[in-house]
Formats: structure tokens, C-alpha cells, sequence
């Protein structure tokens, strides 16, 4: 164990009766001023303790301090169920989730070093000749005083165009030339307008007088005329002439400007995204993307303007500013004479800069840029960055709380993050991790293992104390991966049926790569944070692939429900093509983990399509028959099954006015969503709403006599998801669990083999043991006559592969090599791999392995 060191602890947290979500009313003792960690399989309570207890009642602590008209400015969490705490300090906490909907958030604003950047250009810059100072304020293209004039700060300026609005000349206006314009009735309306108005809708576009084109698309004009739905143009003449009672009276808009009203105004994420189709964006022709305006993009510093040196790496950034943290040995020049204060100003603002700088770099984020937007960070990143900050804080007596700092790291990155946490924890600091990883748990100083299982069957503290005696306790399902770490044979590996292969493959990181995939085999890509993993997989590859199946592969760098379409290029790759391999790929399929939905209203049994056949069960039963309901009935979505008060949401919003608005079960349904009268039908003694609520592992008992719905239960319970409820919100599922259940829903349909399966590390969130139960479904899969290709950090994952495809050797410009290709075994050896010593201990070392790959 890395830490057998006797540990004397200052005090302790005593929790009694804590009853949040699934935990059975444990009590529970643990050492503040200590690294905590919090361990069992995915679903047994560990979040709901530290979390939903824990954190849930020190910030009540907290907010019960502050006056009640600041208090509805804070996201509070609802008020745990526990009888008593005691010892609790007051608590941050750093969770897992997705960066700001928008690209004006970035990492530099994040961290708060733009703020330092821009203090810097404003005080000690180098400003031309005449140049009057100018305000720390100009330097950010997200206020009036720094956003360029033309682009408004965005970097991007967008028009509509003929062209993009018309993308086939041939077609009629009848025929809907004009695309921009909505397909469903507003469409018609304008085509209705413009008979009455009489343009000729039956002529191909492009025969139309140039200055007819102009007027219905840019025109500011907006006639009312009277309209004649159904008539054809003759018919409409000879109303207009006899003045007969129109069907009413419409309002004509330009396509321009309905594109740009629609994008502006509409509150539709979809309607946004379908008018952002006929806008095209180009870089500003004033400030070159750079966002600021001209003023402010003439002050340099080491001769780099303030946009320039925001997209330098970290890395390169931290080499900047060291030599400017130091006395200067030189003599000064007439210059700094004449301006003593701004040699002072740039010391001090350098040697906080490469402070935190360090903090991050040690946390293996050196490939990052201050401008690099957080939507395109991983929740990971994300989360170290806020942990950068806090080991900056110099905050004293905190109690951090954690979710899985280690997802998405690399275990050479694992080990700068133990640096970081040891850091907060000697200024005197308390850390409540939740934590999957082997080598964090390995580090901890005290273990809390909660299960024994998921769900119902979990929410017990199985063993709170010092690391090594988790090993005595029998039904603890972690003890087997923390003190059963022995050397693994590796199976036998599968035999590539086929490569497919890409060249010159050039995006983000990667530079001409060349790189072959086998085909019928499971693949980890493997390599550092930021070495460029994800760009060649779940970017170049889906992206090419995806080109020669005639699919459409969106990547956008968020998607469009989370951000301002606008803000969002398009990051494609700049070159590279597939050489061979696609005649054995007839499908592919990329399981992300983006939520399954942005509502409650969708959940587990709605995504997966096993709530359909459940309805059709209710509705077949002679209750229902009798009263003929469909099976539309039991839909909570549906008015004549749901609630009518709350419409099917099963709770209502109160407000309290200074204090935050609260959730409460609707008085009318008690939460159930539907309606009296649909609840008394009845399946097995059960209605619909009793169904919902169980859990997926109740409901394949439940359900063991119906072979469809079982048969979709049982996937969603293989992949390790037994203990969600069937109607349990997306809002309330982990970006783990929603992948897993896309997964399931994969697994459900025939397979007919020749698809490719991308999968983004899919054992995020996931304990060791269900990890298990996660590559039995993926090997499944390739038995199947698929092929799987993961980016993964989970070294049992990578061993257990068939071939390994290693890229860096570093992070960022360092990156995006092949360093090492092959079978695990042959991998582990590599001399230039980070990842090989990591892999090599799951091999014995007289294993060896002949690679079929023709070199």
C-alpha cells in the first residue's frame, strides 16, 4: 500500500442517520485533515454520502448565514435526509460537468489568468507611438470597451447570401427553391403571398428577374395582402379582381430577413440550428478572428499581441514569463527608467502567472490554451482546472469534495494529481473524494466502502478506516481489485480480418499521421492527456468514416442545444483520407456520452424503446379494453393519460420568493404523473406509474414472462445498469450511464456484423467490477463480426485488448505520434510508450506475441 504511514488525525466528521437516495440510515465517522476517499460499484450510494449528504448540508450551513435575498442567487441543493452532522467544515465542492454553454467562457476566464493577462497589456505593455494607456477592460472582446466593432467580439462576421439561401436555382418557388424558409405552413404562407402579390411561383428560379430575386429575399418591406389558400395563380387573379372575402390576411417577410430574425429570437434549439444552415460565417476582415478591436491588438508584450499570446500552449506560455519573474541583472534602459512602476508590475503579475501556471502543468494540462472555449473541454479538464485554482487559493480548513478526479487521466497524469491533492491536504485541508481509480484509492488515508451492490441492494457502509483493513472485509466488491492485484496471462487475442487504414491524416495535434485499424478486433487507443487520442478517433476517424458511408457526422465543438450555434466553427479535418478497409465496414456507430435528454420527461425506458412495449402490455389488458384505451394512454406525455395539473411533470415549482424556488410532488397525482382514472389499470397488480418506478434489476423479475421487454431489460442490466428505475429523469444520469444505455440500446437490435463501434473511454464513472461487465458486452460485440475501437486509460481495459494503438509521446505539440502499435503484450514493451510501464505489470514476462501486421 502507498501509504502504511501511522496517521494521527485532528478531529473527526460524525454523520448519523443519513438516509439521502438509497442509503440504508447509516452513521458513519471520518477524519478531517485527511484524503477520503470514497469507493463502491457504480449505483451503491457513494455520490448520495458525499455529495448529497456531505456537501448537500455544509452549503445549507453555509446559505443559512447569508441574507435570504442573496441566498436565490445560489444553485442550492435540496436539504439531505440525515438526522445529525457533526465537525463538518464548510465545503467546495469540484464535480463532474460539462464547460459553460459558451464559447465567450474559456480557459483563461475560468482559471482567472485573463484577468492577469489583461492587467498586464494594460500597465506594463509595449504601446505604439501616441498611444494613450488604455484600461485593463479593452483587452477582453466580451465587454463594449474591447470588442471589435465589425464582428462584435466573436472573431466571425455572417451573411446571408443568394446562394446560401437558394442552393438549387432549378427548382420552382412551389417547389420550395427557396430553402430558407420554413417547410411546414409560414412556408406556404410566403408562397401564397407572393401569387397574390404576382411573382410567377411555377418558373424555375433562376429565369426570375434578378430584381424580383432580391425583393423576396433581402427585403425590409413588409406588405399585408389578402390570401387565397388553395387557389392556383389564375384563380387568385380573378379573386383579387371580383374582391371576394380572402382566407385571411397575410404579412409577407424576406428569407434574410426571417433567417435572421428566426436565429435571434427563436427559443428552439432546433428551429436556431435549421436557420444557422443558410448563414455563412468567414473570419472577421477587421480583427482577423482575434475579437478585439485594433486599439487593443496594437499593445504587445514579449512582441505578441494579447490574442496571440492567449493561443500559445501553457506550456510555451510558462517558458514566457519565467525569465521576467527574476531581478533584472542588466542595467536599466532610459525606457524602464522613465516607467520604474512598469518593471515592478510586470515581476509581480509574472511570477502569479507562472505560479499558477505550475499548478496546471503539473496536472498534465500544459497543451492547453488560455483561448481554448470550455465547451470543448472534457468534464475532466474541467475539473482539474477548478482544482488549479484551489491549490492557489490558499484557503485553510476546507472540506473538498470530489467526483473522480481521475476521469479521463492517464495513469502518468494520475500520479501529478495525488501531487496536487497532497498539496491541498498539508495547508490544512480535508479531501472527500469519490474515486474509482486503483492508484488514488491506493493513496488514500482513510477508506469509505459503501454497497454491497447498486440501488436497493446498496447504500450500506461496508468499511470506514485505514486503507489496509478494507482487506479483511468479505462482502466488500473492492477489496478484490485493491489487494488482488496479481500479474495477468492475457487471453488469447483475436486475429485482424482486415486493416483499415488512413493517411496524412492532419487535425488539431495530428500532422500527416499515418495509422491503421484492424478490423473484427478490439482496439484501445491509448496515450496522455492532450496527446491527441481524441482527435483521431472520435473526431478524424467518425469524421472520415462517416464521409464514405454518405452519413452525416456533426462535430461541432458542443453541441447545438448546449451553445450559441453561431460561436461554433465547424472543426473539421484538414486532410486525410481512408486508403483501405472500407469495403468491410457497412456501418458505423459512435456511443458518446451526451445526455439521452435535456428533460425530465426522457428517461431509461423511453430512450430504449422498452417503454412501448410496456404500454402496449397495460393496454392489452380487459380493463383497459373495456375502456378502450390505446396504448397512447399510459404515455405521461399524452393529455388523456397524464396528470392535469402538472401536466405530467409529477411535481410542481413553488416560489419563495427570496429563497430558491422548490420542487414538490404534485398534490394531485403525489408524483405519479398520470391521471386517477389511467392509474387503475392494472398489469400483474401493478399500474404504470408502479412500473416506472422500479428498478431495472425488480423489473426483469417483473417482467420474466415477456420475452421483448425482458430481453431490452436484460442488455440495460449486462451493462451493469441494474439499479437505475425505468423512469428515472436523464436529468439525473451520469455521462457514464448514458453511454452505457445507448450501449444497451445498440445491443438490443440484430446484429449483422461490419459495424464500427467508437466508444470516448466508456469506463468513466465505472467501478473495476463493473468494467467487467462492460467489456463482456464489448467482446460480445466483436464476436459478433464487429469492430470496437476505444480511447481508454483503464489499464485491465487496454490489457485485455486485442491491439493497441499508443499515440504522443507527450501532450499537445509533443503529440499526435503513433508511438507504439500491436498487441498489448508487444506494446508493454515499448521503450518510447508513457503507457508501456503502466501496461507492462499486467503481463508475465516470458509472454510473447508475433504481430500479424505486415510491417
Amino acid at each position: 500500500m502507498a501509504n502504511q504511514k501511522k496517521q494521527t488525525f485532528t478531529g473527526f466528521v460524525k454523520v448519523r442517520g443519513a438516509r439521502e437516495n438509497n442509503l440504508k440510515n447509516i452513521d458513519l465517522e471520518i477524519p478531517r485533515d485527511a484524503l477520503v476517499v470514497f469507493t463502491g460499484v457504480s449505483g451503491s450510494g457513494k455520490s448520495s454520502l458525499a455529495f448529497g449528504t456531505l456537501y448537500a448540508e455544509a452549503q445549507r450551513r453555509y446559505l443559512e448565514s447569508v441574507s435570504p435575498y442573496a441566498r436565490r442567487l445560489f444553485n442550492q441543493m435540496a436539504i439531505p435526509e440525515v438526522d445529525e452532522i457533526e465537525g463538518l467544515p464548510p465545503a467546495i465542492a469540484l464535480q463532474q460537468q460539462r464547460g459553460s454553454g459558451t464559447t465567450r467562457s474559456s480557459v483563461g476566464s475560468v482559471t482567472t489568468l485573463s484577468n492577469l493577462m489583461r492587467m498586464l497589456y494594460s500597465r506594463a505593455g509595449d504601446y505604439p507611438d501616441g498611444q494613450s494607456i488604455i484600461y485593463a477592460e479593452a483587452f477582453s472582446s466580451n465587454t463594449p470597451e474591447g470588442a471589435c466593432p465589425e464582428c462584435h467580439g466573436l472573431g466571425r462576421v455572417y451573411e446571408v447570401t443568394e446562394q446560401s439561401m437558394v442552393p438549387d436555382d432549378s427548382l420552382t418557388i412551389r417547389e420550395r427553391a427557396i430553402a430558407a424558409w420554413p417547410t411546414a405552413w409560414l412556408g406556404q404562407n410566403f408562397r401564397d403571398i407572393l401569387t397574390t402579390l404576382g411573382y410567377d411561383v411555377d418558373i424555375p428560379w433562376r429565369d426570375l428577374p434578378q430584381k424580383q430575386r432580391d425583393w423576396i429575399l433581402f427585403t425590409e418591406e413588409k406588405p399585408v395582402v389578402p390570401v387565397y389558400a388553395g387557389f392556383n395563380p389564375a384563380q387568385v387573379k380573378e379573386a383579387l379582381q371580383n374582391k371576394l372575402e380572402p382566407s385571411y390576411m397575410g404579412t409577407f417577410t424576406g428569407a434574410k430577413k426571417y433567417v435572421l430574425h428566426t436565429f435571434a429570437n427563436t427559443q428552439s434549439q432546433l428551429m436556431k440550428k435549421r436557420v444557422s444552415k443558410y448563414m455563412l460565417s468567414g473570419e472577421c476582415p477587421l480583427c482577423h478572428g482575434k475579437r478585439l478591436r485594433q486599439e487593443s491588438l496594437a499593445v504587445k508584450f514579449a512582441g505578441l499581441d494579447i490574442a496571440a499570446l492567449s493561443r500559445v500552449t501553457l506550456s510555451r506560455l510558462n517558458e514566457i514569463f519565467r525569465p521576467y519573474t527574476e531581478e533584472k541583472a542588466t542595467p536599466l534602459t532610459k525606457a524602464e527608467k522613465a516607467h520604474p512602476e512598469k518593471a515592478m508590475v510586470t515581476q509581480r503579475i509574472a511570477q502569479d502567472l507562472v505560479a499558477r501556471i505550475g499548478v496546471m502543468l503539473d496536472l498534465g494540462l500544459g497543451y492547453l490554451n488560455l483561448e481554448r472555449s470550455t465547451p470543448t473541454l472534457s468534464p475532466g479538464e474541467l475539473q482539474r482546472l477548478r482544482l488549479a485554482t484551489q491549490v492557489r487559493s490558499n484557503l485553510f480548513g476546507v472540506v473538498y469534495v470530489l467526483d473522480e478526479p481521475s476521469a479521463g487521466l492517464h495513469p502518468a497524469d494520475t500520479e501529478a494529481l495525488l501531487r496536487a491533492l497532497d498539496r491541498l491536504k498539508d495547508s490544512g485541508n480535508s479531501l472527500f473524494v469519490v474515486e474509482h481509480e486503483v492508484d488514488v484509492i491506493h493513496h488514500a488515508d482513510w477508506i469509505v466502502d459503501v454497497g454491497p451492490d447498486a440501488g436497493e441492494k446498496g447504500g450500506h457502509v461496508l468499511y470506514s478506516g485505514p486503507p489496509e483493513g478494507l482487506s479483511k472485509i468479505e462482502n466488500s466488491v473492492t477489496r478484490n481489485y485493491i489487494f488482488g492485484m496479481q500479474p495477468v496471462t492475457p487471453k488469447k487475442t483475436r486475429i485482424p480480418k482486415a486493416w483499415l487504414r488512413l493517411e496524412n491524416v492532419t487535425r488539431n495535434n495530428l500532422n500527416n499521421l499515418a495509422v491503421s485499424f484492424p478490423l473484427g478486433v478490439f482496439t484501445s487507443v491509448t496515450g496522455i492527456s492532450g496527446s491527441g487520442k481524441s482527435s483521431l478517433v472520435s473526431q478524424a476517424l467518425v469524421e472520415l468514416v462517416a464521409g464514405q458511408l454518405g452519413q452525416e457526422a456533426e462535430l461541432l465543438t458542443a453541441s447545438a442545444e448546449e451553445a450559441e450555434t453561431l460561436e461554433l466553427d465547424k472543426v473539421l479535418t484538414k486532410d486525410g483520407k481512408i486508403t483501405e478497409g472500407m469495403d468491410a465496414i457497412k456501418r458505423l456507430v459512435r456511443v458518446d456520452q451526451k445526455p439521452i435528454g435535456r428533460t425530465p420527461r426522457s428517461n431509461l425506458a423511453t430512450y430504449t424503446g422498452l417503454f412501448d412495449q410496456v404500454r402496449k402490455l397495460f393496454a392489452a389488458t380487459e380493463m383497459a379494453k373495456s375502456r378502450r384505451y390505446d396504448a397512447g394512454r399510459f404515455s405521461f406525455n399524452v393529455v388523456k393519460g397524464r396528470c392535469p395539473h402538472c401536466e405530467g411533470e409529477g411535481f410542481v415549482m413553488v416560489e419563495l420568493l427570496f429563497l430558491p424556488s422548490v420542487y414538490a410532488p404534485c398534490p394531485t397525482c403525489k408524483g405519479t404523473r398520470y391521471n386517477h382514472k389511467t392509474l387503475e389499470i392494472k398489469y400483474k397488480e401493478k399500474n404504470i406509474a408502479d412500473v416506472l418506478g422500479m428498478t431495472v434489476d425488480a423489473a426483469c423479475e417483473f417482467f420474466n414472462a415477456e420475452p421483448q421487454v425482458f430481453r431490452a431489460l436484460d442488455v440495460v442490466r449486462q451493462v451493469g445498469l441494474g439499479y437505475l428505475r425505468l423512469g428515472q429523469p436523464a436529468t439525473e444520469l451520469s455521462g457514464g450511464e448514458a453511454q452505457r444505455i445507448k450501449l444497451a440500446t445498440e445491443l438490443q437490435r440484430i446484429q449483422h456484423g461490419n459495424t464500427l463501434y467508437i466508444l470516448d473511454e466508456p469506463t468513466t464513472g465505472l467501478h473495476p467490477a463493473d468494467v467487467e461487465k462492460l467489456m463482456a458486452q464489448l467482446d460480445k460485440l466483436v464476436a459478433q463480426g464487429n469492430t470496437v475501437v476505444v480511447v481508454e486509460h483503464d489499464m485491465h481495459v487496454i490489457a485485455a485488448s486485442d491491439w493497441v494503438i499508443d499515440i504522443g509521446p507527450e501532450a499537445g505539440e509533443k503529440g499526435g505520434m503513433v508511438v507504439a502499435s500491436g498487441p498489448p503484450a508487444l506494446v508493454a514493451k515499448s521503450k518510447n510508450s508513457r503507457t508501456a510501464p503502466y501496461l507492462n505489470k499486467f503481463f508475465n514476462a516470458e509472454h510473447t506475441w508475433k504481430s500479424p501486421m505486415p510491417l
